[in-house]
Parts: structure tokens; C-alpha cells; sequence
């Protein structure tokens, strides 16, 4: 794009758009408007007024030429002009900021070649003009009023002034129409990260209209999770039942091969009601509480080190506590480690702690899995154990199901690559504080 270059000194924030949006205009109207004045004021008033003193001077100087110096001095006191010696030493001067002084000294100058200084800066409320006369240098004087408009710059201030003021009391309204949005905003984010906060729609039409949808929406997904949860978990119990009088019958029997393999088949049965039961919990989770993010992972580790696996710990000493679902992470982390165990023999956990987010890295030195594959990885019921180590058995699939839920709810995602040190899979478990 054009300017496309032009977004990165834009604001991103709503507040800030909406100031922009209405500062700029109310700016470009006062600069085309002091513009316009400027160049009536400066050029157009300025020359007229100066023409006409030009005029009268020009008078005294032709009764100073025909009539001698009392005469001029006569007629100079009836147009308001006084003449005296002039000052040799003197030469054109202005202050910088008095753009009516520049168009006075051109106009003069070009009416009445035998000046030699137009002094303005000595004194603001005069015009002191030096002019080269047969009788020698004479200085004539006259009010700065005769030239330009007394005080020109009463219609900026008060332009000024009134833009601000305007400016003022149309952001104060602006923003009580933006607060609504922002009060949007941030329970659609809440609820993304898994909490629900209080929100009743206000504000515009349009705002409350987005308000309602949004309260209709959250309301049909907590219904569907909850939906989710209760079909899974009923059906899971109901399957207990059955299974335990299986595992029951089954340790009444005599031990025999075939015994022993339909005990190991139920237990893999119960296993997998477990997974499926974590899975549905993934929604339903615990509420939100300050959480120590290393405490949490040194649980998991040293829960995982007690297996028998070879996992290692890397984190910061000092972390503050950040708001989480514990049980959750814990659950999501979990699982992680899990899989890094079940796929290679060393994995480590490296924890991050961000700005904006909590990042645990479960790395292992199993063989991976291919980025083609990756997506899959994290759906539901998805198994790549053709890919991976089967030495140790097959999971369900649940695994990085349950862990990308669990990020999801948090605000946050869950990333796999290569592990650049260890050689297997890595991990990223993103949550947004």
C-alpha cells in the first residue's frame, strides 16, 4: 500500500483512533482558516494601510523639497507624523515573528526609493522610517497602527482557544460512547481466557445490539459445554459399572493367559474412560486463582522424576504469581510431560514468564513429529503413533487435545516444532495473563 508506512505512527488504541480522528479535522480547518486570515491580514490589509501612509510621506517629503523643513514639519504634524534628524547607525529591523513588519518595510521601499532604514523593532507601536533628503538624513514617525491592524492576533488566540474547548468537550462525549465498546471488549476477552464477568449491554444502539449478541452467544456456549460435559461423563459412569463387574468376574477366575489378557483389556477400557473424562473436563475447569507457575511445574517434574523419567527443570528463581486455572495447567502440563516421557528417554520443562504470557516448553528426545503432521496432532482422537515410538504403547489421542483446550481457554495457543537442542518435539503451552 501507498502508505502502509503511515500505520506504524498511527495509535492502535480505540481511544487513541477516535482522538485522532476528531483532533484532525478540527486542526486542518484551523490552519486553512488562519491561513486564509494570514494572507487577508499580512498581504491585502498590510499594503493598503502601508500605501496610504506611503502616501503621506511622500507629501511631507515634496513640502520638505519645494517649501524647506518647517513647512514639512507643519504639514507632517497635521497627518500625525513627527520628523526629525535621522540616525545614520539605523538600519531595516523586525522581530522574527512579526510577519506584517516584512510586507511594510517591501511596500514602503518600493513607494519611496530614498528610505535607508525602517526601524520597527525599537519600539512595536511605532514606525520609525529613515529617508536620504538634500537637507541630509531625516527620520519620519509614525503610529504602527497606520500600517497594520492594532493586536492581529486576537483572532488566532481566540481560534485557538475555541478548538481546544471544542475539542475538549467532544472527546468528553466521544468517550462515554467508547466506554461501552470497551466494556465489550473486555468480556469477550474475559471469556476467551475462560472467566466470566459481570457485563450489561449500554451504550448506542449498535453497542447494545453487539452487547445482546455476545451475552447470547457465551450463554449458548457455556450451555454446549456443559452439554458436552454431562453426555461424556454419563456415559463414562455408566460404563464404569459394567467394567467393574467385569474386573470383578475376571479376578475370580483362575489365572491364565487368556485371563490375564482380558484383565490388561479392561484396564486399557478404564484407562481410556479416564482419558475421555479429562477431555470433557477440559472446559469445565477450576476457577481462576494467583498461581506460583514454577511451583506448579516443579510438582509435575518432581512427580515425573518419581516415575522413573529423566526430566529437568529450567526457570527463573524469582516468579511472581500470575492468574490461572491450576488444576487445569496442572492437567494441560501434565500431559505434556507425559507425552515427552511415553516418546523419548530425557525431556526437559523451560518456563518462561512474559509481559502478556506464560510459556512452558516440554521438550524430548523422541523422534518428533513431521510438520505435516502437526495439525492433526491436536484434534481429538488423533493418533500418529506410526510416526512415533511404539515401544511404549498407544494413547488415545487426547493428549495435546486436552493441553490445546486448556490454552485455548486461557487466551492463548499451543505450538509444536523441533526441539533444536534435544532433537525431538517441542512443545510451546502459551497462556495469556
Amino acid at each position: 500500500m501507498m502508505f502502509g508506512w503511515l500505520k506504524r505512527f498511527l495509535p492502535r488504541g480505540l481511544y487513541g483512533r477516535a482522538a485522532l480522528i476528531l483532533i484532525v479535522p478540527i486542526v486542518a480547518l484551523q490552519l486553512v482558516v488562519s491561513a486564509a486570515f494570514l494572507q487577508r491580514h499580512f498581504e491585502d490589509v498590510t499594503q493598503q494601510l502601508t500605501n496610504a501612509l506611503a502616501l503621506d510621506l511622500r507629501y511631507v517629503l515634496t513640502r520638505l523639497d519645494e517649501d524647506g523643513r518647517e513647512t514639512a514639519e507643519a504639514a507632517a504634524a497635521e497627518l500625525q507624523i513627527t520628523l526629525r534628524d535621522g540616525v545614520a547607525e539605523r538600519s531595516d529591523a523586525r522581530f522574527f515573528y512579526d510577519l506584517s513588519g516584512r510586507e511594510v518595510i517591501a511596500v514602503l521601499r518600493a513607494q519611496i526609493p530614498e528610505i535607508v532604514y525602517v526601524e520597527l523593532a525599537e519600539n512595536d507601536r511605532v514606525v520609525m522610517i529613515g529617508v536620504e533628503t538634500p537637507a541630509g538624513l531625516l527620520e519620519l514617525e509614525a503610529s504602527r497602527r497606520r500600517v497594520s491592524a492594532s493586536n492581529p492576533h486576537q483572532l488566532l488566540v481566540l481560534m485557538v482557544f475555541t478548538g481546544l474547548l471544542m475539542t475538549a468537550v467532544a472527546y468528553f462525549f466521544l468517550r462515554n460512547q467508547l466506554r461501552p465498546i470497551r466494556r465489550l471488549a473486555h468480556a469477550a476477552e474475559a471469556f476467551g481466557k475462560g472467566r466470566v464477568v459481570e457485563y450489561r449491554p449500554r451504550g448506542a444502539l449498535e453497542v447494545r445490539s453487539a452487547g445482546r449478541a455476545f451475552l447470547d452467544m457465551r450463554s449458548r456456549i457455556e450451555q454446549q459445554i456443559e452439554q458436552r460435559t454431562m453426555m461424556l461423563s454419563g456415559v463414562s459412569h455408566d460404563l464404569r459399572t459394567p467394567l467393574t463387574r467385569m474386573k470383578l468376574g475376571l479376578g475370580l477366575q483362575e489365572k491364565s493367559p487368556d485371563i490375564e489378557a482380558l484383565e490388561r483389556d479392561v484396564d486399557e477400557m478404564q484407562a481410556l474412560l479416564e482419558t475421555f473424562l479429562d477431555f470433557a473436563r477440559s472446559d469445565a475447569l477450576d476457577d481462576v486463582a494467583p498461581t506460583d507457575p514454577k511451583a506448579l511445574a516443579e510438582r509435575i517434574v518432581a512427580d515425573a522424576v518419581r516415575a522413573g523419567g529423566d526430566v529437568e527443570l529450567i526457570a527463573p528463581d524469582d516468579v511472581e504469581e500470575v492468574d490461572l486455572r491450576p488444576q487445569a495447567v496442572h492437567r494441560a502440563l501434565a500431559n505434556l510431560v507425559s507425552n515427552a516421557r511415553r516418546y523419548g528417554r530425557k525431556a526437559r520443562v523451560t518456563l518462561h514468564v512474559l509481559d502478556h504470557a506464560v510459556r512452558y516448553t516440554v521438550e524430548d528426545d523422541g523422534p518428533g513429529i513431521p510438520p505435516a503432521d502437526r495439525a492433526d496432532a491436536v484434534r481429538p482422537f488423533s493418533r500418529l503413533d506410526e510416526a512415533r515410538n511404539q515401544d511404549k504403547g498407544s494413547g488415545v489421542g487426547l493428549g495435546l487435545a486436552i493441553a490445546n483446550d486448556i490454552a485455548r481457554s486461557h487466551g492463548g495457543t499451543l505450538r509444536l516444532s523441533d526441539s533444536a537442542d534435544l532433537g525431538g518435539l517441542r512443545v510451546d503451552l502459551v497462556l495469556a495473563r
